[in-house]
């Protein structure tokens, strides 16, 4: 969706600034039978429509399209910029003042609708992982290649694979969540994970590493969440799971 959205953008400002230019206009035609009010309510309706699409460039664009076309065909003077009625001054301003409240909500809408969305897909994640687990399958293969797809897609990994036995690494990413270079704990939020160096998610069971996945993001920056981190820890101890049960710590068809 945000594909689309973003390469029909261009036509989607065009529009928030015409549109109300085209409705205002029309509005003038009749505007000694219509009220200042329902002229306003026209127009913010046109705000809304813009700020419904989540972009804010198009609902400020919207917004502004509508306040200056309202002042130039539906108050005196007519065809210029300049307000002397007062009230025509108030409602020039509500319209202005709805039309970025209605933006940002609409934004802030869009951006719970996608933190959900994200959150749904963990929560498929682990549950795909847990129902493996629950089959108590002797090959723990099957696992190990979901739970690399779906740490790959959680983190934006450029490359992940699962490693028997844990390689030294000085990155490494720990129980609840946090990443540890050396004696450092990193800052994600701000600087992402390390792309100059491989990082280590322990495989653990029972308090102890059992193997672990090496994740690369070499290519880019990324800047997976607190939330996201622990999802991966909680997808690599399941295969702790799976490992402890079947005492295949490398031998098996799973060690890639």
């Amino acid at each position: 969706m945000n594909i689309r959205q973003s390469r029909h953008r261009p036509w989607l400002v065009v529009a928030s600034a015409v549109v109300p230019l085209g409705v205002a206009a029309l509005l003038s035609v009749v505007r000694e039978q219509v009220s200042t009010a329902a002229g306003v309510l026209v127009l913010a309706l046109l705000v809304v429509a813009a700020a419904s699409t989540g972009d804010r460039l198009c609902g400020l664009v919207a917004a502004l399209s509508a306040g200056v076309f309202f002042d130039l065909f539906l108050t005196q003077p007519y065809g210029t910029l300049a307000v002397t009625n007062p009230d025509d001054v108030e409602a020039l301003v509500l319209l202005f003042a709805v039309g970025v409240a209605v933006t940002e909500l609409a934004l802030w809408g869009r951006r719970q609708q996608a933190g959900s969305s994200r959150r749904l897909g963990y929560l498929d994640g682990v549950l795909s992982a847990a129902e493996k687990v629950a089959a108590r399958d002797d090959d723990p293969g099957d696992l190990v290649a979901l739970v690399t797809s779906e740490l790959t897609g959680l983190l934006g990994l450029d490359g992940c694979r699962y490693a028997p036995v844990a390689p030294h690494l000085r990155a490494v990413v720990q129980p609840d969540g946090r990443v540890r270079s050396g004696e450092r704990v990193l800052d994600v939020d701000r600087n992402g994970l390390p792309t100059d160096e491989e990082i280590l998610l322990p495989v653990r069971h029972g308090g102890r590493n059992v193997g672990a996945f090496v994740l690369t993001t070499a290519t880019k920056v990324r800047r997976p969440s607190a939330e996201q981190l622990r999802v991966a820890v909680l997808l690599a101890d399941q295969v702790g799971v799976v490992v402890t049960r079947t005492g295949d710590h490398g031998r098996g068809s799973f060690a890639r």
